[in-house]
């Protein structure tokens, strides 16, 4: 058995959670003969739970349920009549893998009317088949314009017709929630009502992420298997770093135990799975570049900036909710309030990649920045940044596409290069916090030889147009996240971007001040 993280899961040969339970809501929709939709982000195991739904629903001798994908009609575009033909070719290729010759569809799909082929095709299904038709459409939204138009409006002339003369159940599967599937098409997503092409679903199912008990069972299966354990903390860290999203779950895992080779003698620790992370952010796999190619889309860099600045979204933006949705049907924001990122892999490569061309400027060595010791001297790194902002903030901000939150992500690439490697930094971060919080982890061996971390707080806070100065409000929320983590020393960043401040020149400082506590802060004003 092995890890798996391309394509769909296979039971013989690898390791997977039942897939039936993801869904559970699915089985009561299909034994009443409704159509409904399932969506959820790229690599979360759709296919893997709709193909094993469609099987078992099949041997249970009630249906013939088939699950294939429409992603070959991608390709024709606008054109209908190619659109259907490659969907129906799909369906039929995958009927003779999965379905019994008795439940295929019918041999003579070649003499259908063009343009309404789907329908009369389904209908000639529906007719001869023994039993009620259910039909998975995966990749759904792989088509577009008048091909999607034309597909969801004959689904939704059979619909009226079922079980006996159409599809008993159509499952449309895709990134996308069905609202969504209307602009697709062309059409206005913010006024669906009757004129929407497929009104008829009664249900929007999301698939969801893993529980922590998901994680837990399934790399349970390789230590059963192999005899390797996980430590709590590996699994709690596995746990914290994924937030359950099932590719990176997978992925964290295949890389301890495919990548690094962890000896199988040996437990898997948490160290394992930091460095993992690591590993797994540097090489930028395919599921993870596809994610990060949408950062520029404007409703997504609309959602995104001001969750990186801590802000919240301009007053007045009537389409903030609809780029929220959007942006979590990518699964780049986590369902749920607080608004958030998905998971902190997430977090950190996509600060990573908008900060990218800010490492590229950075002359510094990590390891100039390594005391004798061993422990990291922060002192300096700061002042280093300093000089380097104080040289290149202006420019460096002026050029970034996530302009209100480029001194966020100058700073912390400038600490991505510097740090990463030898330590680790985490971040939180959120719409309506008004600041970051990063914590700064730099494990080294204290005077006895012994494995210690160095912990430094760093909080990074906005002087905003129209804004009081946010030195105390920052130096109360850094007294609390001080107090959360067990520290009697922070750095406060204070950058001020309004109109009227002062050349970076002239205002960079820094100054020794106090949390209302009594714990001494550094105060970089920046």
């Amino acid at each position: 058995m092995a890890v798996n993280t391309a394509g769909p899961c296979d039971p013989e040969r690898h390791y997977m959670l039942p897939p039936e339970p993801r869904l559970p809501e699915a089985r009561g929709l299909i034994e009443r003969g409704l159509y409904f939709v399932v969506h959820a982000p790229r690599q979360t195991g759709k296919t893997t739970t709709l193909r094993a739904l469609a099987r078992r629903l099949t041997a249970e001798g009630r249906f013939a349920a088939l699950h294939f994908s429409c992603q070959s009609a991608a390709s024709a575009g606008e054109d209908l009549v190619w659109a259907q033909d490659f969907v129906l070719h799909a369906m039929r290729r995958r009927a003779e893998i999965d379905l019994p010759p008795e439940l295929r569809p019918p041999d003579h799909w070649s003499d259908l009317p063009r343009g309404r082929q789907l329908y009369e095709a389904l209908t000639v299904w529906a007719q001869t088949c023994p039993r009620p038709l259910v039909l998975f459409f995966d990749e759904i939204d792989s088509l577009s314009g008048q091909s999607l138009l034309s597909v969801l409006h004959q689904l939704r002339e059979g619909y009226e017709v079922r079980p006996s003369s159409f599809p008993g159940t159509v499952v449309l599967c895709g990134l996308r929630d069905v609202r969504d599937y209307k602009a697709a098409s062309g059409g206005d997503p913010g006024r669906l009502g009757t004129a929407s092409p497929f009104n008829i679903t009664v249900a929007s199912l999301r698939l969801g992420d893993f529980t922590e008990a998901d994680v837990r069972a399934l790399y349970a299966q390789h230590t059963d298997e192999t005899g390797q354990p996980f430590t709590e903390e590996a699994l709690a860290r596995a746990w914290e770093y994924t937030a359950g999203q099932p590719w990176l779950v997978n992925a964290l895992a295949a890389e301890v135990v495919d990548g690094m080779k962890v000896p199988l003698t040996e437990p898997i620790t948490a160290d394992h799975i930091d460095i993992a992370k690591e590993r797994l952010i540097l090489a930028r796999a395919t599921h993870l570049d596809s994610l990060l190619a949408r950062l520029h889309e404007p409703a997504v860099r609309r959602v995104l900036e001001p969750l990186i600045a801590g802000d919240l979204p301009a007053d007045g933006d009537e389409t903030f909710d609809d780029d929220v949705s959007y942006t979590r049907d990518l699964g780049l924001i986590a369902p749920g309030k607080p608004l958030r990122i998905a998971n902190p892999i997430y977090r950190e490569v996509i600060v990573r990649v908008l900060g990218s061309r800010t490492e590229e400027v950075i002359t510094a060595q990590p390891r100039s920045f390594v005391l004798p010791d061993g422990r990291l001297d922060f002192d300096r790194l700061l002042r280093e940044f300093a000089e380097f902002w104080r040289a290149n903030g202006d420019v460096l901000a002026a050029r970034d596409a996530y302009h209100e939150a480029a001194p966020h992500l100058v700073i912390m690439a400038y600490f991505h290069r510097l740090i990463n490697g030898g330590g680790f930094i985490d971040r939180e971060y959120g719409i309506g916090m008004r600041r970051i919080d990063l914590l700064v982890r730099w494990p080294y061996r204290d005077a006895d030889g012994r494995p210690a971390v160095q912990r430094q707080a760093v909080e990074l806070k906005i002087w905003a147009k129209g804004a009081e100065d946010p030195l105390h409000e920052g130096l109360v929320q850094l007294d609390d996240n001080l107090h959360r983590l067990g520290l009697d020393h922070g750095t406060l960043v204070i950058f001020d971007r309004r109109p009227t401040a002062a050349p970076i020149a002239d205002r960079l400082r820094f100054d020794v001040v106090s949390t209302p506590s009594g714990r001494k802060v550094t105060l970089l004003r920046a």
